[in-house]
């Protein structure tokens, strides 16, 4: 609606009225642009903005001008602070996020789903034996990631930890079933991305190249390597992330979306807090753009989603219980029409407890 450029404080105010009684209208954003005729008749229209009539207190009212001064007064006023901005984008944006959060705060809060299988008394332990050998914290190895996960029931891909190449040689012959190959992935401690620096070697057939790969590895890597990761070759399926990371403020986040070696460049994530409910978790599956994959895009067949909840779940419920967890990664995850498990894991600890971010404290 145009008020025209004489509009004065009483026409404003009966424009305004007019559309906030009007059943089709949620919200009413008002832009004043000064003019040489309201100047002139010294009738200003801001004065209308700050009258709450029954009309305007049923809807929100947002006001954009350029006059800082104005904007102070409209947030000062006596019947009640209208919101006010320099820009018609910001003041657009603000009732977008002010929708999203009614229609968030109108949602049925959800259940956190209590879970079986879990020891955390074993994962505390765990932890306090990381902790009292590396009192500055630091990164897991594979054995100690792998007991972590094992603690809170997440599925993972079956391992063998190997520190020599006989041993490697004989951990793939016990993990290699009829047909199927092997990979052997070095470690070293502070190891980031092994794909990055060549640390991964898949589809192994047969003692020869479990030997070539390991002699390659320490060829390459050197004292730095302190072993080998030996897994049997994953089947193929949808490789996703999941992890968490502790902020200081709002406590554990559990990450969810597409993962393998292009997550970082794709970014195709949802985060929610812990703990997650099964709203939370049905919303961090449904959020990422890839999520029609989950559900048999194109006749792909859908993963099996129940056990995507559950690994989330758990997830949630390790970072709640450890606060020295400072962040997991598992990536990829392999989801699957029969199954969902963790091919690749990290997980940093550092020595801290849980307290409550609000409360007063001497530093």
């Amino acid at each position: 609606m145009d008020a025209s450029p004489a509009v004065g404080a009483r026409a404003l105010g009966a424009c305004v009225d007019r559309l906030a009684e009007h059943g089709a209208v949620d919200a009413v954003l008002i832009v004043l642009v000064p003019t040489a005729l309201a100047a002139a008749t010294g009738d200003d229209p801001t004065r209308a903005l700050t009258e709450a009539t029954p009309e305007r207190r049923s809807r929100p009212v947002v006001a954009v001008l350029l006059d800082q001064d104005a904007r102070v007064r409209l947030l000062q006023a006596d019947d009640g602070p209208v919101p006010a901005y320099a820009d018609p984008q910001n003041a657009a944006r603000a009732l977008a996020h002010a929708a999203d959060r009614a229609r968030w705060l109108a949602q049925p809060a959800g259940t956190v789903p209590e879970l079986s299988g879990t020891d955390p008394a074993a994962a505390h332990t765990r932890v306090g034996e990381f902790l009292a050998a590396n009192p500055e914290g630091g990164w897991l190895d594979p054995r100690g990631c792998a007991a972590l996960l094992d603690s809170y029931g997440i599925p993972r891909l079956p391992h063998e930890w190997a520190e020599d190449e006989q041993t490697a040689v004989d951990a793939a012959a016990r993990l290699a079933g009829p047909g199927q190959h092997v990979v052997l992935k070095a470690h070293w401690p502070g190891q980031l991305h092994k794909s990055d620096q060549g640390a991964v070697r898949p589809d192994l057939n047969g003692e020869a190249d479990v030997r070539a790969a390991y002699r390659d590895f320490t060829a390459r890597f050197g004292k730095v390597m302190d072993g080998v990761l030996v897994q049997p070759m994953a089947q193929h399926g949808i490789e996703l992330v999941a992890g968490v990371v502790q902020d200081e403020v709002f406590g554990p986040l559990v990450l969810f979306g597409l993962g393998g070696t292009a997550t970082e460049l794709l970014a195709d994530h949802a985060a929610r807090l812990a703990p997650l409910t099964d709203r939370d978790v049905h919303e961090l599956i449904t959020a990422p753009r890839c999520a029609p994959l989950l559900f048999g895009y194109r006749g792909g067949g859908p993963v099996e989603l129940e056990g995507l909840e559950q690994l989330l779940l758990r997830l949630s419920t390790m970072a709640g219980d450890l606060p020295q967890l400072a962040e997991a990664d598992l990536n990829p995850v392999l989801a699957r029409p029969d199954g969902v498990t963790a091919l690749d894991v990290r997980i940093r600890l550092l020595p801290r407890e849980a307290h409550d971010p609000y409360l007063r404290r001497l530093r």
